[in-house]
This record gives C-alpha cells, structure tokens and sequence, in this order.
C-alpha cells in the first residue's frame, strides 16, 4: 500500500507488442480519421446549407456528426504518435483531459441515441403531431441535456480515478488514455470507482438500450400498418440507418464495459476500442448518406450550386 509515489506522465504502450504491424496500424488509422473529419464534416455542411434538413432528426445527427469529429479528434493523433514511435509520453493533466474529453464525448453519445431513437418514434408513430411534440424548445432542450448528463457522469468518474495512488508503475497498456486501463494502475480500494461505474454503465448504456428497444417496437407495429408500400420503404430507409449505428456503437460499448473479467484481454481491449474509435464514427455519415434520399438530394443541390458559380 505504500508502494507509490506521485505520477507527472504517463507512458501509452498499447499494440507496442506487434512491432512490424506499427506501420499498418497508422496507416489505416491515418484513412479512417481523414474520412472521420470528412464525411462528417460534409454532413453538417450539408444540414447546415439545405433547409429542408432543418428539423429534429437532421439537428441531432448533425450533433452526432460533430461529436464524432470531436471524440476522435481528442483520441486519435495520440493514437497515430504512439504507432509512430511504438510508445508515447503523455503529461498527467494532457491524460486526464483526454479521458474526460472522450469519455464525456462516448457518454453522450450514448444518450443521443436514445433521442434520435424517441425523435424516430414520434415522427412515425406520431406523424400528425410531430411538429407540435417535437418543437424546437423541446429537442434544443433534448440535445442540450444529452451532452450536460454525458459529462457530468464523466467528469464524476475522471475525478474519482485521477485523484487515486498510482503504483509506481506509469505504464498504461492501452493506446489511449482509457479509464480501466489507468484503474489497473492504481494501488488503492476502487470500490467506489467500480460502483459509479456499474451504475454509470446501467444508466448510459442498458437504459438508453432499452428505451431503443421499446421505441423499435413501436415503430416497427406502425410501420407495418402504413398501407403504401414506398411508405414502408421510406420509414424502413431512415429507421435502419439509426439501427445500424446504434447496433455498432452499443455493441462495442457493451463488449468494452460490461464483459465477464474472465474473458478481459488486453489485445481484445484494444482492438474494440479502436473499432469503437474510430469504424464507427467514421461508418456514421456512411450509413446515413447512403440510405437517406433527402441527404443525397441536398448533396447533389449543393455539388450542382457550387458548379454552377464555379462556371461564372
């Protein structure tokens, strides 16, 4: 218990284990973040310039896009530093920022989609009212909310890990600055920090995932009551975009914090935190593009804009 002493930086060693792969994790890391910061970036330009995306389901996924970029933003240079020289030095105070930072970010993405879940159901269970519920008061407030109860969970739990004893030991064996690879460094009882984080986990990710659930239900009953078959197809078109990005997010989330510890391995941490990283904020804007004709349409309005005072 006495064996500690205060730590100044930390030394990010994660994957360092597969030297001759360093090269091919920056590489490919390099591609998703630049089409992380461009597809998401395109998104909000188009949401932003189009008025016909100006409504509830445009506005949130405009704030998914911009948390994207941000979350990866705040994890990924580290990233591609450390495949560089195999390890990085990273100061105490620039660790505890990238923690609260992307924790805080992964947090209210977890709420978001819950919002866009409800914003879905109302607009298809509830169509006649839609406007009237889904005002611009009450999903400016839904939006808000989301991101003030992502970090406020995430700042509780960055404070109770970085205000711990660290052993010695200043070796995170983990590519980013990720909270349970930093608890495994602690020389002290972390029985709060796995309660706060127990409840934590139930309130941001099996809650949100139920109140998707039962929303899918209900859509998926009206959906099959619409009588128009391109109506079908419409509403299936924007539902299974959210599904999809929900069913990438939660299930690495899940996989990363509420595993048995029996099956916890350093290489499986790793590889399913650079999926939840990085494939999926980077498959986001894919995924909506693609399946989402009004996206499409605003692109080709824009693209054709843009020619058109380029000829002039």
């Amino acid at each position: 218990m006495g064996n500690y002493s205060t730590v100044t930086e930390f030394l990010l060693v994660g994957l360092s284990q597969y030297p001759e792969l360093q090269i091919f994790f920056f590489v490919i890391t390099l591609i998703m973040y630049v089409i992380i910061l461009l597809g998401n970036s395109i998104l909000i330009l188009l949401i932003f310039l189009d008025s016909r995306l100006h409504t509830p389901m445009y506005f949130f996924l405009g704030n998914l896009s911009f948390l994207d970029i941000c979350y990866t933003s705040s994890t990924i240079p580290t990233m591609l530093l450390m495949f560089v020289s195999q390890r990085l030095s990273i100061s105490f105070i620039g660790c505890t920022l990238q923690m609260v930072i992307s924790l805080g970010l992964g947090c209210t993405e977890c709420v978001l989609l819950a919002v866009m879940a409800y914003d879905r159901y109302v607009a298809i269970c509830n169509p006649l009212r839609y406007t009237i519920i889904m005002n611009k008061v009450l999903y400016m407030h839904m939006a808000a909310w989301s991101w003030i109860l992502g970090y406020m969970i995430a700042l509780v739990q960055t404070v109770l890990t970085m205000v711990l004893p660290f052993c010695g030991s200043h070796v995170v064996d983990h590519i980013t600055c990720e909270i349970l690879a930093l608890l495994k460094l602690v020389c002290a009882d972390i029985s709060v920090n796995v309660l706060f984080m127990t409840v934590a986990s139930i309130i941001l990710l099996l809650v949100p995932l139920l109140l998707i659930f039962i929303s899918y239900i209900f859509i998926l009953s009206s959906i099959l009551r619409i009588n128009s078959a391109e109506g079908r197809k419409k509403a299936f078109s924007t539902c299974s975009a959210h599904l999809t990005v929900v069913i990438l997010f939660y299930g690495s989330a899940l996989f990363m914090y509420m595993k048995p510890k029996s099956t916890d391995t350093k290489v499986s941490d790793e590889i399913i935190s650079m999926f939840y990283g990085a494939v999926t904020p980077m498959l986001n804007p894919i995924i909506y593009s693609l399946r989402n004709k009004e996206v499409k349409e605003a692109m080709k309005k824009v693209l054709s804009r843009y020619f058109h005072l380029w000829k002039l």
